[in-house]
């Protein structure tokens, strides 16, 4: 194997002043342990998952009514077993917990608002909007949705609904109306929070008409409640709207001074999260309130050092789990540090004048964003200071090698880059980072404390390191999710996660753990590349062709030819270039010299624009439907489907 880059390594202070040394210790102590390292500490995790999940439970000061003297329920069966099946608490509890006037929220809408708010003014707000549902007729279980920006109010709003038992689901505003409805309709929602307008590259949307064309045949909705956040003229609204101050302050100062926080079961439903929905129409999945808590208060605390005063920011939509991750960092007394609009806008340092303004602890962003800083020859670290930034945290995607480098080059050379992988189903990590352990150049860190990753092949047989198979999970983690929405007999859940490997979870990634526990992945396992029957993942083309300098974005799928599969290569180049000969040529050689000649495209397309997901994740499946001449399964999930119209009936597909 060829020497792999080392780019950071954590100073002694650092490691000996961590959450995750801390939590070390305290183990150590109680079971007379001599965990010395982050490899120790996982092997014990995922071997003794009961007391793992426990001290997790106690380290990050879970606020329940009852914890109960069970830390599961005794099932040996994957998708059977529960965690903590006794406890009772209240998720939104947990999160608001600090009452102090530190700042709870610091938010930005792009360059026209600007606001702080405290951790009790956030109490107060989420305090006076759950009276307001519940003498609404809001009732445990019930469903509240949002078509919203990510605003202070939307984390209000969703707060308020899981202080009452209800469950939070959320599209953001740029899903067209179908693409919205076809989500929220599915889980016949009682109430609907809507932003009426919102900013994107200095202009104003105007969401009104969008949000009523989106509710009119929703039949379950009891009321439509719109958020003012651009600036627009206010509207005479219909009986069963209102604005949200109206609705509010319509219930007068009653609520009384403490929030009431309805105890429920540790796997009580607390919300649905929507796949991508490239493959079909979007599933609903249902996450638990304990199980979530857990999952989060781990990553944040251990794999993330995130401790009480920290502030925490990471770019997101409503739509992504990551917003909900974020959400969480609440339940560590961390200020969230939240911004809605383009991040480019006004320029490609606006996300970085934030953290310096206020002092950025932990800035999570996407690999897509710094693939863009990189190309566009952007340098943070000349622009900005950053001393505060300890991590940069960043997924969505495979992150280059080259962006790796790049952040420790030009963005902050002394900084923990802090690169996960996992997903709406788990509304958490399998991959993660940690601040003990040394950073390398292309590799994820490694596996999540007290998730049993392993790598299969076809076959279901465990692979050793240095193979690349597909992620599977081999014992229960507290984040599992609970079941699709109006899934009878559990059929499309089973078929997701338990249908490949029989009794282990299936997470369709392509991947391979290294010598040193670190973890590379290549991409989907439906994704994956077949020529000549030799299985090969996107990213590992991508690493190569991002090297090449006229190359902008690529995107590569397998075409079925002469009873073969082969390698189509699209490429977006920079401004002013032309795909010719030579630079075919050069791409072709990046790929050859530095992968294998397998890994060598068929056909090499010049293209304008590149097919996102809304989560900024390229949509290699709907540009291979088009190719093949199949229908493209819900477009509404897409940033740009006019794209595809790029890929359909080109001349060259249809040549040797």
């Amino acid at each position: 194997m060829s020497a792999v880059k080392l780019l950071w390594v954590p100073s002694e202070d650092r490691r000996k002043n961590s959450g995750i040394s801390r939590f070390i210790g305290i183990v150590n102590k109680k079971y007379n342990l001599k965990i010395n390292d982050f490899s120790d500490l996982w092997d014990w995790s995922v071997n003794c998952r009961d007391e793992f999940w426990n001290e997790i439970w106690n380290f990050g000061n879970v606020i329940a009514s009852n914890k109960g003297e069970r830390i599961n329920n005794g099932e040996k069966n994957f998708k059977a077993h529960r965690y903590f099946p006794d406890a009772k608490l209240n998720f939104a509890e947990n999160l608001l917990r600090d009452r102090s006037d530190n700042p709870a929220i610091i938010f930005w809408g792009e360059d026209k608002i600007e606001r702080t708010i405290k951790h009790n003014e956030l109490y107060n707000s989420v305090r006076n909007l759950a009276y307001a549902l519940k003498k609404s007729g809001l009732k445990i279980g019930d469903r509240v949705v949002g078509y919203v920006a990510n605003t202070p109010e939307t984390l209000i709003a969703a707060l308020a609904t899981i202080s009452l038992g209800g469950i939070w689901c959320a599209c953001a505003t740029d899903f067209g109306v179908k693409g919205a409805y076809d989500r929220l309709a599915q889980i016949d929602p009682k109430f609907f929070f809507a932003t009426e307008a919102y900013y994107y590259k200095g202009k104003v949307f105007d969401n009104s008409e969008k949000i009523f064309e989106i509710a009119k045949d929703i039949s379950t909705l009891k009321k439509v409640i719109l958020i003012p956040y651009a600036d627009v003229p206010r509207k005479k609204l219909e009986n069963n709207s209102a604005y949200l101050d109206d609705f509010v302050s319509g219930f007068g100062d009653r609520a009384g001074p403490d929030l009431e926080f309805v105890q429920l079961p540790f796997n009580h439903p607390v919300y649905v999260l929507f796949t991508s929905g490239t493959t079909g129409a979007p599933k609903c999945i249902v996450h638990g309130a304990g199980g979530t808590l857990l999952q989060h208060l781990k990553e944040h605390q251990l794999h993330c050092d995130i401790k009480p005063g920290d502030k925490v920011f990471y770019y997101s939509t409503c739509s992504w789990m990551m917003w909900n991750w974020h959400m969480s960092a609440l339940a560590s007394k961390a200020t969230l540090m939240m911004f809605d609009g383009n991040p480019l806008y006004p320029d490609a340092y606006t996300l970085f004048n934030f953290a310096d303004k206020y002092d950025m602890t932990f800035f999570g962003t996407s690999s897509k964003f710094l693939d863009m800083l990189h190309k566009g020859n952007m340098k943070p670290k000349d622009h900005n200071n950053l001393s505060s930034v300890r991590a940069i945290g960043v997924t969505g995607s495979p992150l280059s090698l080259e962006a790796f480098s790049y952040v420790y080059k030009d963005v902050k050379q002394d900084v923990h880059l802090n690169v996960f992988s996992g997903g709406t189903d788990l509304i958490s990590c399998f991959i993660i980072g940690n601040p003990i352990s040394p950073v390398y150049a292309g590799e994820m860190q490694g596996i999540g404390l007290g998730m049993k990753v392993e790598v299969f092949n076809d076959e279901g047989k465990p692979l050793t390191k240095n193979q690349q198979g597909e992620l599977v999970c081999t014992a229960p983690f507290a984040s599992k999710p609970l079941r699709f929405w109006k899934d009878e007999g559990d059929q499309k859940y089973d078929k997701a996660y338990y249908q490949e490997f029989p009794g282990v979870w299936s997470h369709g990634d392509w991947i391979e753990i290294t010598d040193r526990n670190g973890a590379i992945i290549s991409g989907r396992a439906d994704t994956v590349l077949k020529p000549s029957g030799v299985r090969i993942g996107t990213a590992e083309i991508y690493a190569q062709v991002q090297k090449v300098e006229e190359v902008l974005e690529s995107i590569a799928v397998g075409q079925q030819w002469n009873n073969d599969e082969r390698i189509i290569l699209f490429v977006v180049l920079k401004d002013g270039l032309t795909l010719d000969e030579g630079l075919k040529k050069k791409i072709c050689t990046q790929i050859r010299i530095n992968a294998t000649p397998r890994h060598v495209p068929s056909k090499i397309i010049q293209v304008e624009e590149i097919p996102y997901t809304k989560n900024d994740k390229i949509s290699e499946i709907a540009v291979k439907s088009v190719i093949q001449g199949s229908e493209v399964k819900n477009k509404e999930s897409l940033k740009n489907p006019t794209a595809l119209d790029l890929y359909r009936d080109l001349k060259d597909l249809k040549e040797d």
